[in-house]
Protein backbone atom coordinates (compact mmCIF):
# COMPACT_ATOMS: atom_id res chain seq x y z
CA UNK A 1 0.00 0.00 0.00
CA UNK A 2 1.13 3.48 -1.03
CA UNK A 3 0.63 6.67 0.43
CA UNK A 4 -1.03 8.39 -2.59
CA UNK A 5 -3.34 5.39 -2.71
CA UNK A 6 -5.07 5.90 0.57
CA UNK A 7 -8.34 7.80 0.21
CA UNK A 8 -11.21 8.28 2.62
CA UNK A 9 -13.97 5.77 3.47
CA UNK A 10 -16.78 6.39 0.84
CA UNK A 11 -19.50 8.75 2.03
CA UNK A 12 -16.73 10.29 4.71
CA UNK A 13 -16.17 13.78 3.26
CA UNK A 14 -19.15 15.81 2.08
CA UNK A 15 -19.44 18.97 0.08
CA UNK A 16 -20.16 22.26 2.26
CA UNK A 17 -23.82 23.69 1.42
CA UNK A 18 -23.26 26.31 -1.27
CA UNK A 19 -25.53 28.57 -0.31
CA UNK A 20 -26.46 32.40 -1.99
CA UNK A 21 -25.28 31.62 -5.23
CA UNK A 22 -28.55 32.10 -7.49
CA UNK A 23 -31.77 31.33 -7.78
CA UNK A 24 -30.62 27.94 -9.69
CA UNK A 25 -29.11 26.43 -6.92
CA UNK A 26 -32.20 26.34 -5.00
CA UNK A 27 -30.52 27.96 -2.22
CA UNK A 28 -30.09 31.65 -3.51
CA UNK A 29 -31.83 35.15 -2.57
CA UNK A 30 -32.14 34.45 1.01
CA UNK A 31 -29.55 31.68 1.85
CA UNK A 32 -31.12 29.53 3.31
CA UNK A 33 -31.71 32.07 6.22
CA UNK A 34 -35.50 33.14 6.09
CA UNK A 35 -37.22 36.17 5.33
CA UNK A 36 -36.50 38.63 8.29
CA UNK A 37 -35.54 38.36 11.29
CA UNK A 38 -32.22 38.48 14.10
CA UNK A 39 -31.41 35.30 12.84
CA UNK A 40 -31.31 36.32 9.16
CA UNK A 41 -28.68 39.27 9.63
CA UNK A 42 -24.89 39.21 9.08
CA UNK A 43 -22.96 38.61 12.65
CA UNK A 44 -25.91 36.96 14.21
CA UNK A 45 -25.10 35.93 17.88
CA UNK A 46 -27.19 34.50 20.30
CA UNK A 47 -26.02 33.63 24.23
CA UNK A 48 -26.23 30.38 25.12
CA UNK A 49 -29.82 30.08 27.19
CA UNK A 50 -31.32 32.71 25.37
CA UNK A 51 -35.11 31.91 25.07
CA UNK A 52 -36.21 34.35 23.01
CA UNK A 53 -36.72 37.46 25.83
CA UNK A 54 -38.54 34.68 28.11
CA UNK A 55 -36.71 35.23 31.59
CA UNK A 56 -34.09 31.96 31.18
CA UNK A 57 -34.26 29.05 33.62
CA UNK A 58 -31.33 29.95 34.91
CA UNK A 59 -32.63 33.46 36.48
CA UNK A 60 -36.14 32.06 37.48
CA UNK A 61 -34.35 29.17 39.80
CA UNK A 62 -33.40 30.91 43.05
CA UNK A 63 -29.85 30.93 44.04
CA UNK A 64 -28.86 28.59 46.69
CA UNK A 65 -25.39 28.60 49.14
CA UNK A 66 -22.57 31.38 48.82
CA UNK A 67 -18.81 30.54 48.58
CA UNK A 68 -16.66 31.39 52.06
CA UNK A 69 -13.92 33.94 50.79
CA UNK A 70 -11.95 33.05 53.63
CA UNK A 71 -11.92 29.27 53.82
CA UNK A 72 -8.54 27.76 53.50
CA UNK A 73 -7.82 25.14 50.59
CA UNK A 74 -6.47 22.63 53.59
CA UNK A 75 -4.72 19.25 51.78
CA UNK A 76 -5.63 16.34 53.60
CA UNK A 77 -3.08 13.42 54.76
CA UNK A 78 -4.64 10.24 56.33
CA UNK A 79 -2.24 8.18 58.71
CA UNK A 80 -2.82 4.84 56.24
CA UNK A 81 -0.56 6.93 53.51
CA UNK A 82 1.91 7.33 56.02
CA UNK A 83 3.02 3.69 56.26
CA UNK A 84 4.82 4.15 53.08
CA UNK A 85 7.97 6.04 54.97
CA UNK A 86 10.78 4.02 56.77
CA UNK A 87 10.83 4.19 60.38
CA UNK A 88 12.50 7.44 61.97
CA UNK A 89 12.22 9.09 58.67
CA UNK A 90 11.27 12.97 58.51
CA UNK A 91 7.79 13.83 56.79
CA UNK A 92 7.67 17.23 55.74
CA UNK A 93 5.09 18.52 53.10
CA UNK A 94 8.04 19.18 50.63
CA UNK A 95 8.30 15.15 51.08
CA UNK A 96 4.80 14.47 50.58
CA UNK A 97 4.65 16.69 47.90
CA UNK A 98 7.76 14.72 46.05
CA UNK A 99 5.87 11.02 46.92
CA UNK A 100 2.92 12.06 45.05
CA UNK A 101 0.76 12.07 48.51
CA UNK A 102 0.01 16.05 48.01
CA UNK A 103 -0.88 18.18 44.92
CA UNK A 104 1.51 21.07 46.22
CA UNK A 105 3.99 21.90 49.29
CA UNK A 106 2.83 25.64 49.25
CA UNK A 107 -0.65 25.01 50.26
CA UNK A 108 -1.52 23.92 53.66
CA UNK A 109 -1.45 20.37 55.33
CA UNK A 110 -3.73 18.89 57.88
CA UNK A 111 -2.86 14.58 58.87
CA UNK A 112 -5.97 12.60 60.01
CA UNK A 113 -5.99 9.53 61.62
CA UNK A 114 -7.61 7.14 59.19
CA UNK A 115 -5.77 4.47 59.33
CA UNK A 116 -3.19 3.31 61.51
CA UNK A 117 0.68 3.89 61.50
CA UNK A 118 3.55 1.33 63.33
CA UNK A 119 6.75 3.55 62.62
CA UNK A 120 8.05 5.69 65.06
CA UNK A 121 7.70 8.86 62.43
CA UNK A 122 8.51 12.92 62.61
CA UNK A 123 5.67 13.90 60.85
CA UNK A 124 5.36 18.02 60.19
CA UNK A 125 2.49 19.57 58.56
CA UNK A 126 0.34 22.77 59.48
CA UNK A 127 -2.69 20.76 61.50
CA UNK A 128 -2.90 17.72 63.15
CA UNK A 129 -6.34 15.67 64.11
CA UNK A 130 -6.06 14.56 67.71
CA UNK A 131 -6.47 10.84 67.05
CA UNK A 132 -3.49 11.39 64.40
CA UNK A 133 -1.38 13.24 66.76
CA UNK A 134 -2.27 10.24 69.12
CA UNK A 135 -1.31 7.50 66.96
CA UNK A 136 1.60 8.80 65.60
CA UNK A 137 2.84 9.69 69.58
CA UNK A 138 1.57 5.69 70.28
CA UNK A 139 3.94 4.34 67.62
CA UNK A 140 7.23 6.38 69.09
CA UNK A 141 6.93 9.35 66.68
CA UNK A 142 6.69 13.00 67.13
CA UNK A 143 3.96 15.42 65.20
CA UNK A 144 5.17 18.72 64.84
CA UNK A 145 2.83 21.65 63.86
CA UNK A 146 4.34 24.14 61.15
CA UNK A 147 3.24 27.77 60.34
CA UNK A 148 2.19 27.76 56.52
Amino acid sequence: MLLSEISPAKGACKKPKRVGRGPGSGHGKTACKGENGQRSRSGFHQYAGFEGGQMPLKRRMPKRGFTNIFAVDVQIVNLEKLRRFSAGAEVDPKVLAKAGLIASADRPVKVLGKGNVDKALLVKANAFSQSAKAAIEKAGGKAEVVEP
